[in-house]
């Protein structure tokens, strides 16, 4: 999409395109734009197509064997990623489709960045996930070749995110190597840098896709940048040693940050606006206030009350529950827990259709920032490893029995709902005595030891890290109804996984059903969206009539 300060979008890229790419199994970065030039990746065959003068061609074919991401322009050409299935290779791509291999290796590359000659860009082993530990290096492009590569941070144990050239040329980028993931600035020396801003809260999510900016280094030398954590996102500018929170309307921001002029533009939302293209003004935040739906009633909207008590071992549990917006079935309300994926992703306080689809049927709502969430620092988002099926499970369960206890929720009347790793949390929440009536898992992953092999390259790291004593889910451990939905084209999780489990839990007369949709492993098609909310809400139903 294109549009014009102040003016409305506008579909810019060929008719028919799905801009989009599966590197490393999840993609971003699928687009880079310099002048006149617009390159971008067609997901329904991965090939690379440039627009030029309004005239959209294909300047690089998919192989069988790749996937091509993580685009970037500079100097009139293309510096992306290609995955092979053995190897990353960083490649120079020229308008006429000539292309030229930078770098390649057998461990994962990401963020290629140029300025002048200097290139940067980050490798992490084939063995970890970049959020466990990664490199940002530097070197020389000397016609087409690289020279004089040397590493600035990072290591085994520090995740390095997000480089980025300022406006003065120097080089920003974000590590982990205080225990959160905060601002850095390279000195010009290999391996000097200096912390920007240091604080207890992460400046990035995980990478799960390329191309993340959360912050932005501004014409003035300020620099807007986006926390994560807690029970909502900040926008905070800093000037010179002076740290101020943006007070705008906004609590929810994803990653991706721009600096133009004067103002930011972000992808943001809020409890009653759901992510919109969004321009602001640091000096005059208010009148970057978000834009209304002009037929919204927002009294029909369930807000997020936050939560913040003692939950595992002592340790504080952050939640936030949104009443049902109609009169439930009886009183207190029916609950449902929703488990986030990831499980490294984090719970977000913006407009969320599918949970207000709930709580427009009776229905509470509580989304749960688990042991793994992302937003804590390093040691909380390593937590769950070794202990998934576990630890996750018992910061579900504790966050409903808190529920309970304040009167906020039906003690017969629980539900656990998941998708991908987070359907894995609710099938074992239900596989031991817990307060869930049921469970409804999306996508689910069903054996973690399985899921090494069958998971992309990129993430197998992740699933032997997380992998601990719960193990399979099985048919014989299950002891409350199950909704299982699931796409056909899941290249993440294994349809016949699903299939299996369901198989035997028919075999056992367990309460149960697999839905198979015509979708991928998101879900996120409007036919698939709208079949999977459908059959959820008519499950909890069937399980509240029969008591």
């Amino acid at each position: 999409m294109r549009a014009p300060l102040g003016g409305e979008g506008a579909e810019f890229s060929h008719p028919g395109a799905d801009i989009g790419s599966d590197l490393h199994g999840y993609g971003g970065a699928a687009y880079a734009t310099d002048g006149n030039l617009v390159w971008y990746v067609d997901r329904a065959h991965g090939n690379l197509w440039l627009l030029e003068e309004g005239r959209a061609r294909i300047v690089m074919q998919r192989r069988a064997d790749e996937n091509l991401g993580d685009l970037t322009a500079a100097g009139g050409r293309l510096l992306c990623i290609r995955e092979r299935a053995d190897r990353n290779d960083l490649v120079e791509v020229f308008p006429d489709g000539t292309s030229k291999s930078i770098l390649t290796s057998d461990s994962f590359l990401g963020s290629p960045r140029e300025r002048g000659t200097q290139l940067v860009w980050l490798n992490w082993d084939a063995d970890q996930m970049p959020w466990d530990g990664s490199k940002l290096n530097t070197g020389t492009l000397n016609d087409g070749a690289l020279i004089d590569a040397t590493t600035i941070s990072g290591s085994r144990y520090e995740s390095v995110t997000q480089p980025s050239w300022g406006p003065d040329g120097r080089l920003w980028f974000i590590s982990d190597k205080s225990g959160w993931w905060n601002l850095y600035r390279w000195n010009g020396v290999s391996k000097a840098s200096t912390p920007m801003a240091p604080m207890p809260a992460d400046l990035a999510p995980p990478e799960w896709e390329a191309g993340y900016h959360g912050y932005a280094v501004r014409a003035d030398n300020s620099i807007a940048l986006i926390t994560h954590g807690g029970l909502q996102q900040r926008l905070r500018i800093m000037r010179g040693n002076s740290l101020e929170v943006v007070s705008t309307n906004f609590t929810s921001f994803k990653p991706y940050l721009v600096s133009h002029g004067r103002s930011l533009f972000a992808v943001a939302g809020s409890p009653t606006q759901t992510p919109q293209v969004a321009k602001i003004d640091p000096d005059n935040p208010q009148a970057s206030a978000p834009r209304t739906h002009a037929s919204l009633d927002i009294s029909t909207i369930s807000t997020p009350e936050p939560l913040e008590f003692h939950g595992f071992s002592g340790g504080t549990m952050y939640a936030l529950f949104y009443p049902p917006t109609v009169e439930p079935t009886g009183n207190p309300p029916p609950l449902i827990v929703r488990v986030h994926p990831g499980p490294t992703s984090a719970m977000t306080s913006r407009l969320d259709w599918s949970l207000q689809y709930f709580t427009g049927h009776g229905f509470a709502v509580v989304d749960v920032d688990y042991r793994g969430s992302s937003g804590y620092g390093r040691d909380f988002r390593r937590s769950l490893y070794g202990r998934w099926g576990t630890a996750d499970v018992e910061d579900c369960s504790a966050v409903a029995e808190y529920l309970i206890e304040v009167n906020r929720a039906h003690r017969r009347k629980i539900f656990i709902t998941g998708a991908s790793a987070g359907g894995y949390t609710a099938l074992q929440a239900i596989s031991q005595p817990s307060v869930f009536a049921g469970a409804v898992a999306r996508s689910a992953i069903i054996d973690p030891q399985r899921w090494r092999h069958t998971a992309p390259r990129w993430q197998q790291p992740h699933a032997a890290a997380l992998a601990g004593p719960a193990g399979t889910v099985r048919a014989q451990r299950i002891r409350k109804p199950v909704l299982l939905i699931h796409g056909t084209d899941d290249h993440v999780a294994p349809l016949e996984d699903v299939e299996a489990l369901s198989r035997g839990m028919s075999a056992r007369g367990l309460p149960s059903q697999l839905i198979v949709l015509d979708a991928r492993h998101e879900l996120s098609a409007q036919h698939a969206l709208a079949s999977a909310l459908e059959a959820e809400l008519n499950f909890y139903r069937r399980l509240l009539a029969d008591g």
